[in-house]
């Protein structure tokens, strides 16, 4: 009996559909992704396995690194008040639009007198500035300061607490977080978070 041949038929796919897919992710990941904000003082956090997110607003975060120690708060009206506290504890005239910048801006590690400068960077000029830290000695001790005024702005503004956290390098000499603990006691602040950076559980 005779074998009918069949014709071969090229086989195609048409991609369009995956195409206009995979386009749509991409540009939905480019346009949701956040970059990461360059960071004034960068430092090398410990390791640790516990994962507690800190919160967005009333928190105050202390960094120790490289002998310098920065401050930064979340929240725009927080930081908007504390400055204004400051301005007048130290005999600084911050304008309107000093703290509408200010509010904005991320950690910066300069005595008060100072601010005003770092204030009117762009961030790519202020990350790149060499800020000497912010005083915490016996005699001029501006931490302290920027932690009592900001700790009463949170309390006016939100009527609660301010959270502090303390992210140091893991190469920091103890000397130097022991003193920030201390003024930290001597507000009776007994409650603080350490920042830490996350590994993998060893088992």
């Amino acid at each position: 009996m005779a074998k009918i041949k069949m014709k071969k038929k090229s086989t195609s796919t048409d991609m369009t559909a995956m195409c206009d897919v995979a386009f749509l992710l991409l540009t939905f990941f480019i346009l949701t992704a956040t970059a990461k904000v360059p960071e004034a003082l960068p430092v090398d956090t410990p390791s640790s396995t516990v994962q507690t997110k800190l919160p967005d607003s009333d928190l105050a975060i202390i960094t120790v690194g490289k002998g310098k120690v920065f401050f930064d708060l979340k929240g725009r009206e927080i930081r908007k008040r504390t400055l204004e506290g400051m301005g007048a504890k130290y005999g600084v005239t911050f304008s309107e639009d000093d703290k509408t910048k200010f509010a904005l801006m991320d950690d910066f590690g300069v005595p008060v007198a100072g601010l005003k400068q770092i204030i009117g960077m762009n961030s790519a000029d202020r990350t790149k500035a060499n800020q000497p830290g912010i005083p915490l000695d016996s005699l001029d001790n501006q931490l302290k300061d920027w932690l009592l005024v900001s700790r009463r702005a949170a309390i006016d503004l939100d009527d609660k607490e301010l959270q502090i956290a303390i992210k140091g390098d893991a190469k920091e000499e103890y000397p130097k977080i022991k003193k920030i603990m201390d003024i930290l006691q001597d507000q009776k602040i007994n409650s603080f978070n350490l920042v830490t950076g996350t590994r993998g559980k060893d088992f």
